[in-house]
């Protein structure tokens, strides 16, 4: 039944797709047809997920499609079934937005039908990758998402910059695929075969394996934007359309985890405790970096691009502590950091896609996507400002919410360190510890300037001043990731006693006492190590507030007369008297300046005496170093490159014929 209710999943979104080729003469299928028919996907493989992670069974089927002598095999067990869930909910919400927000591009010159085939097609190639049991099929449902959601970014592409983007998307998804490729390839040759089955019979050696796993671990962590391999992420993802960045931020770099565990914890199988050490310093570089990004930009939905890169970069620190364990022969301590990491994925799935669509909103209304001319937004977009707020309490690890319960279970897994014999190690999970915890503070910091200058305040701009209310779809969908993060962090033990059937098939062991004390506490070690109650917590935070209230509200003779602030007699308050973005992230960009290539500029205009300022201009770019230090010098490498290749080129027939003739020849003496 639930493998049914998979196989409907891509059914419907590729139903999707079909009716939109339509939207070109009736720009309303796409609200009408189009939408509801991925509503229907997204609802049918959540109750897919949710049965198989429910019953721990693993469903095995054959399409009667594919090569000859292999047809495509599909493969839904716990691990498949956590993604498609994630895949499931986030579509579900994006096809309850997507009417709203497409509204406004059934007058314009843009094409819906483009935008309703290639999402179809973008949601059907990840369904495929995470239910695929064969490589064959992987990889062309690998390559479905990846140029299907590079025609998505191209969705703008009356603009040079989108055109860049869409550009180095389309260039970096393919140099991952061939590197994933490459790696299927080695562990095709020792399985002698391409279906996952004989891959995991496969007796790699562990050189092999170590470049199985090096292959593999640069594909997928360019696709999920690990640093120095990101740099496409936050050039694609903002200029994709809202509800789209919150497919690709919010699933697809989780559908590349999803390739890392599979490959390594189920296909290679036997791990080496020094690949975690590779996933561990990466992933806590890429946090720490991501989060100091994302602190400099101005642009709300750049912004949240480098925020993807950060919780990224914490997934595969808890994944690297995961394969230490495992490598050094602590399956149980293995399993908790595997869930952590888990459970943050799916964390990260539904936060980060209700801020992508609560961003999507502001631009809608606004028209104004950098925070400079935002403000004051919370009284025009309520509902927004309430659902993004929940948002950024939860991107931030603020408890009682869902991020705080899985950074708090990758924390628990970090201070089992000194179970470690290698006292390296025992150095270094601890270090990478402190680097996130690092990271957790400026990523608070880092979201309180995104609400505090887009939603408090007064506003900067007559479009902001003048917003629209938000249709109800879009409430809705908000709504309801903003729930499922109140949900998922106030009783962590539900999701954590679902996901414990991953570690448990993949490794033999899962938590042993995670929830031995019931839905209030959550004890990943033991009740006497570390115990969490996330109910409790959320009690004792609504009752400190109720009596905060109380007091800040006296009644009768008491009662206090309220009035305007005062302005220490420089007239009413303005919009220029408020804090910037930039200014906000000021200090933190002192502190850190060696981490961004920074360039500067003030201008002063003084008046025809040179004795009053008349006028002051700021100017600030900030830029990635990694452009600097690795993608250009690889450019203009392959520009000399091409120069020197350029040369073949003569003009002359004569030359070319004798091209194919010495080429034929070199072609028989080698086949020969």
């Amino acid at each position: 039944m639930a493998i049914d209710f998979a196989l409907a999943a891509v059914l419907a979104a590729l139903g999707s797709s079909l009716v939109s080729t339509a939207a070109h003469k009736v720009p309303s299928v796409l609200r009408y047809l189009a939408f509801p028919l991925l509503a229907v996907s997204g609802a049918a493989a959540t109750v897919a997920g949710f049965m198989v992670m429910g019953n721990g069974e693993v469903l095995v089927t054959t399409l009667p499609v594919g090569l000859p002598w292999l047809e495509w095999q599909i493969r839904v067990d716990v691990l498949s079934a956590l993604f498609l869930t994630i895949i499931g909910i986030v579509t579900f919400a994006v096809a309850i937005f997507g009417p709203g927000y497409v509204r406004e591009y059934e007058h314009g010159q843009h094409p819906l039908a483009q935008l309703g085939i290639f999402t179809g097609l973008f949601i059907t190639g990840m369904l495929l990758v995470v239910m695929a049991n064969d490589a064959f099929l992987f990889m062309i449902a690998w390559e479905l998402m990846s140029l299907s959601s590079y025609f998505l970014v191209m969705f703008h592409h009356e603009q040079a910059a989108n055109r860049r983007a869409g550009f180095l998307y389309l260039l970096m998804a393919h140099v991952g695929g061939l590197a994933i490729l490459l790696g299927y390839g080695v562990l095709a040759t020792f399985g002698d075969g391409f279906s996952f089955d004989a891959m995991r019979a496969a007796p790699l050696t562990p050189l092999w394996a170590s470049v199985a796993f090096a292959l593999t671990f640069v594909g997928f962590g360019m696709k999920a934007g690990l640093v120095p391999l990101h740099a496409w992420l936050p050039e694609a993802h903002p200029v994709a359309p809202s509800h789209i960045s919150a497919l690709m931020s919010g699933v697809m770099l989780k559908v590349a985890i999803y390739g890392f565990i599979r490959v390594t914890l189920d296909l290679i199988g036997d791990v080496h405790w020094g690949w975690g050490v590779v996933a561990l310093l990466i992933g806590s570089i890429s946090a720490l970096l991501g989060v100091l990004y994302a602190l400099q930009q101005n642009d709300l939905k750049r912004l949240l691009a480098y925020s993807s890169i950060e919780n990224i970069g914490i997934i595969f620190l808890a994944l690297g502590m995961a394969l230490v364990f495992l490598g050094t022969g602590l399956p149980k301590l293995g399993a908790i950091a595997l869930v952590a990491a888990l459970f943050h994925t799916f964390n990260h799935a539904i936060f980060k896609s209700l801020l992508f669509l609560g961003a999507g909103n502001i631009v809608q209304r606004t028209h104004e996507q950098n925070l400079e001319r935002m403000g004051g937004l919370l009284t025009r977009l309520p509902y927004t400002g309430f659902f993004f707020l929940i948002g950024c309490m939860s991107i931030a690890a603020l408890p009682p919410f869902n991020g705080f319960a899985s950074e708090w279970l990758t924390f628990q897994a970090a201070l089992q360190a000194a179970e470690l014999k290698n006292g390296v190690l025992r150095a270094l999970i601890p270090f990478t510890a402190a680097m996130l915890a690092l990271t957790g503070a400026l990523a608070l910091a880092c979201f309180v300037k995104a609400y505090g200058v887009a939603f408090l305040g007064q506003p900067r701009s007559r479009r902001v001043r003048h917003a629209r209310k938000t249709a109800y779809g879009m409430r809705f969908a908000q709504g309801l990731l903003a729930t499922i993060c109140v949900l998922a962090g106030v009783f962590p033990n539900v999701v954590v006693n679902l996901l414990d059937t991953i570690p448990r098939m993949l490794t033999g062991t899962g938590l042993q006492s995670a929830t031995t004390q019931g839905w209030l506490w959550l004890t990943p070690v033991a009740p006497g190590v570390a115990s969490y109650s996330a109910p409790l917590v959320l009690v004792g935070i609504l009752v400190t507030w109720l009596i905060a209230w109380w007091f800040s509200h006296p009644r009768g003779a008491r009662s206090v007369r309220r009035g305007p602030a005062w302005d220490c007699g420089f007239g009413p308050l303005g919009p220029t008297m408020q804090y910037t973005s930039t200014s906000f992230a000021m200090p933190i960009r002192r502190i850190f300046a060696p981490v961004w290539g920074i360039e500067e500029k003030i201008e002063r205009q003084v008046d025809e005496y040179g004795l009053r300022v008349s006028r002051l201009s700021h100017q600030q770019r900030v830029y990635d170093r990694s452009w600097a230090a690795l993608y250009e010098p690889i450019a203009r490498w392959v520009q000399f490159a091409a120069r020197r290749v350029s040369r073949l080129q003569q003009g002359n027939i004569r030359v070319y014929i004798a091209y194919s003739f010495f080429t034929l020849l070199l072609l028989l003496w080698v086949i020969s």
